[in-house]
């Protein structure tokens, strides 16, 4: 046997011996944080915090279609009104503070406002009077917002006043 095939089998010897070990304890995704990881409790039934019903009454539409749900819920209706895009968000781990800030660092006209007498905002892009969103506290923690936007060209409701219905609803929901 040559000094390389000498080396070959050692080596090989050591790969197997070394992949041979039985590790003792429970898999678990490279992501989990273990006990006292913060528990997303509503984690795919956000988008079912109002009924399609309850979306449809609150922009005065006609008709709704589902669109993507995740971490951001999208609808699109039809109504006298034209297309409405409606959205909706829950971030568990939110603030409105931070909100705010991203509101504001986006140049929307952003004003205080309440929600069952919780603290909320609402935001507007500049010159945009055919949509508006709102956000406010959560029942238990972090923040939801709705936003509600209407085709500029074509008469509609008052999306601030459709987004509020929607957070007012979302309220009552999460008690």
């Amino acid at each position: 046997m040559t000094r390389r095939q000498v080396i070959a089998a050692a080596s090989t010897l050591l790969l197997v011996a070394g992949c041979a070990q039985t590790v003792e304890g429970t898999p678990r995704p490279a992501s989990f944080a273990g006990s006292g990881s913060q528990e997303f409790t509503k984690l795919l039934t956000e988008c079912d915090a109002v009924s399609d019903d309850q979306i449809v009454d609150a922009t005065g539409a006609e008709d709704i279609a589902r669109g993507f749900f995740g971490a951001i819920c999208r609808w699109d209706l039809i109504g006298s009104a034209g297309t409405v895009k409606v959205t909706f968000n829950w971030f568990e781990s939110g603030t409105l503070a931070a909100e705010r800030a991203a509101d504001e660092k986006m140049m929307y006209t952003v004003s205080d406002t309440a929600v069952q007498g919780r603290k909320a905002i609402q935001a507007q892009r500049p010159n945009d009077s055919a949509s508006c969103g709102v956000s406010a506290g959560a029942d238990q923690a972090g923040i939801f917002g709705w936003w509600v936007q209407y085709q500029p060209d074509v008469a509609h409701p008052d999306p601030c006043q459709a987004a509020a219905k929607l957070a007012d609803l979302t309220l009552n929901l999460s008690r």
